[in-house]
């Protein structure tokens, strides 16, 4: 039976500032709980207001394991003033900058999930360039160009554990999409040229691979 979250925190997901909708999230959500088995932190590139950070979180609990989110807190190309997806309230008055980091938290609260998600603030290819502990799982959702999303593979795929799970959000093979998802679409590409990970799942345009422990 596919593991799912309850009730209170599948409305609290949906109440979030984000765009992961329902299918994806619930399969984000089961990934994670097989990936939490192997009692290793689950991590997320690409943080925004924390909508899909509820799902990791529940799951990191459930399994006892710890979620982490990297982002920047400045939002990425299209969530910039002039795009289609930026939102006026997520900008700092007194900097005129994008500043998602206040409303994440206010988030994570109202979820009751604060004590369960170590939040890292900071540009995901510095911080995966520190990091040594291995991963169960890696959940790639940042900037959509071809250089952060390949910086966001190259930087933190080696990091995921044999068995583990790699995740790609907003995969688009039409290349009509290529603003909002050919880049993912190519990393995914890579990931399964690679020999290292092998498809497993896919709902909407959220692909689930796990590591062979091959290729890297």
């Amino acid at each position: 039976m596919t593991a799912a979250p309850k009730p209170e925190i599948l409305a609290a997901f949906e109440a979030a500032k984000g765009f992961m909708p329902a299918d994806e999230g619930l399969a984000l959500y089961a990934a994670a709980v097989e990936a939490g088995r192997l009692g290793l932190p689950l991590l997320e590139v690409g943080t925004y207001c924390g909508r899909s950070t509820i799902l990791l979180a529940d799951a990191a609990r459930a399994s006892g394991v710890t979620a982490l989110t990297v982002d920047h807190h400045r939002g990425s190309e299209e969530q910039q003033p002039g795009w289609d997806y930026h939102d006026p309230e997520t900008v700092d008055p007194e900097i005129g900058l994008m500043d998602t980091l206040p409303t994440f938290r206010r988030t994570l609260h109202r979820a009751g999930l604060e004590e369960h998600v170590v939040a890292v603030v900071g540009r995901s290819p510095q911080v995966a360039k520190i990091w040594g502990t291995p991963l169960g799982l890696v959940f790639i959702d940042g900037g959509h160009t071809d250089e952060h999303a390949t910086a966001d593979y190259e930087g933190w795929a080696p990091h995921v554990a044999e068995g583990g799970l790699l995740l790609i959000h907003d995969v688009f093979p039409d290349p009509a999409d290529e603003f909002t998802g050919q880049a993912p679409y190519r990393v995914y590409l890579r990931a399964l040229a690679s020999g290292a990970f092998e498809e497993i799942s896919d709902t909407g345009s959220l692909r689930v691979l796990r590591c062979t422990g091959a290729g890297f």
